[in-house]
């Protein structure tokens, strides 16, 4: 096999890993909610929203020593360790313990930095200046494939049913922590690659992570990216950014974790309200596999830079909100586990519902593919710092979200997301222009970034 069919068969197994850890996870939080509403166990005082702003808060502080903890142990084993972790949380639901529920949040927190930490390098590794935006398609396409697997199964696993039995609870959480643990037993089939970056290249990643005779100057290295970080996180371009990457976050919570729990909790869906929330993760993952390969694969071809395609997104998730608002009960995120029988401003429609799951998939694809050119392109020689602030400030502001989503009702949770998506689109356009402003005064074309 020749290096270059290494490379892109070790992309591969990347991206397949992690589709089938995701489709074990992103579904596990798609349904948690919902799955705990209905727990008939009274020892078990757990919240599905408290678990998910554990993760993201532990994840968000766990950035800062992930980078040394790959840098000693490796890419490999530590995406290995780390798919452990999460098969452990997942399997916490088959027979659920208060205490164990949350501290598995805080352990899967951790192994979540580390893993997409050692997603970066091998990533990286494996790609070069001709075959990075290849590569960062092909492994995109395959995570977001996850949304379709385990939605799927739930939607006509729970097909006609009102009410979630402890053995359709077990029968599901036991099928996706086995689909966990065997993508974490495929990371053992990449092949190891060696870094290709030449020894005088400014690389932060390889400063970080690339091969050292001794731990310690590791080390040496993950602290001096560390300080770099923190010196990045303080430039205005970083921090008109963090607004756009904070509502990333906000978002991210609410289509992958809240968005399902309320349709689940509508009660004039009728028989069908729980395996909607299979359909719901379905089509966001449409969006998102849709805007990726549009907007992600395709920007080559993108004459107007980066502001058209932020422009689409926020309108997308406008219009998303706007319906979502009259469609859905304002305690539909908060209802017990008899549900909800209010209305909002209409009666209650299955297709608006699954209709607002796509644009608030293609949204968010908008967003996060814009966000990572955009960062890409300014911070080519110090792409590592610039990208863990960009995972620190978004998982942040995923974990506060998902902590107020025990306690608000949709109506706020909208208008925060209005709000702050509003500003965060102004200050992206503000940082596209000032780039287009550079390179025009550089004599560059535009239409190459």
């Amino acid at each position: 096999m020749s290096p270059e069919s290494k490379k892109l068969f070790n992309i591969i197994i990347l991206g397949v890993s992690f589709m089938f850890i995701f489709t074990a996870f992103q579904t596990c939080g798609n349904i948690a909610q919902t799955v705990i509403t209905n727990l008939n166990n009274t020892d078990f005082h757990g919240s599905g929203y408290t678990s998910m702003s554990i993760i993201y808060g532990v994840f968000s502080a766990s950035n800062l020593i992930s980078p040394s903890v790959v840098a000693i142990v490796g890419p490999q084993l530590s995406m290995v360790v780390s798919g452990i972790f999460y098969s452990l949380y997942i399997a916490i639901f088959i027979q659920p313990a208060t205490w164990a529920f949350y501290t598995a949040s805080v352990f899967i927190g951790i192994a979540a930095a580390v893993l997409w930490t050692a997603q970066g390098n091998c990533l990286t590794v494996n790609s070069d200046e001709n075959t990075i935006g290849r590569n960062s398609g092909v492994f995109w396409a395959l995570l977001q494939s996850s949304l379709f697997f385990g939605n799927l199964y739930i939607y006509f696993a729970w097909q006609g049913k009102t009410h979630i039995s402890e053995s359709d609870r077990r029968t599901v959480f036991i099928a996706l922590t086995v689909i966990s643990l065997v993508g974490t037993v495929l990371f053992f089939l990449i092949r190891k690659q060696e870094d290709t970056k030449t020894p005088g290249e400014e690389d932060s990643t390889n400063e970080i992570l690339g091969d050292s005779s001794s731990a310690q100057n590791k080390m040496t290295r993950a602290v001096a990216a560390f300080k770099k970080s923190i010196k990045l996180s303080f430039t205005k371009e970083i921090m008109l950014l963090s607004v756009t990457t904070a509502y990333t976050g906000l978002e991210l919570t609410f289509f992958s974790g809240v968005y399902g729990t309320c349709i689940g909790a509508v009660n004039r869906f009728g028989s069908e309200e729980k395996s909607l929330i299979g359909l719901s993760g379905i089509f966001i993952g449409v969006g998102e596999i849709l805007g990726g390969g549009i907007f992600g694969l395709l920007s080559k071809n993108n004459r107007f830079g980066r502001n058209p395609v932020v422009m689409l997104g926020i309108v997308v998730h406008f219009i998303a909100f706007y319906l979502i608002f009259f469609n859905m009960p304002n305690d539909a995120p908060i209802a017990p586990m008899e549900g909800t029988d209010d209305v909002s401003y209409m009666i209650p429609s299955k297709e608006v519902a699954i209709f607002c799951s796509f644009l608030l998939g293609l949204g968010d694809s908008c967003f996060n593919t814009q966000l990572l050119s955009i960062l890409g392109f300014l911070y080519s020689e110090d792409s590592a710092p610039a990208f863990a602030i960009f995972k620190f400030v978004q998982s942040i502001c995923a974990a506060v979200a998902y902590f107020y989503s025990n306690y608000f009702l949709l109506q706020w949770q909208l208008l925060i997301m209005v709000v702050v998506g509003f500003f965060g689109t102004i200050t992206f356009f503000t940082v596209e222009w000032e780039a287009a402003a550079a390179l025009v005064a550089r004599g560059s074309d535009y239409s190459s970034i």
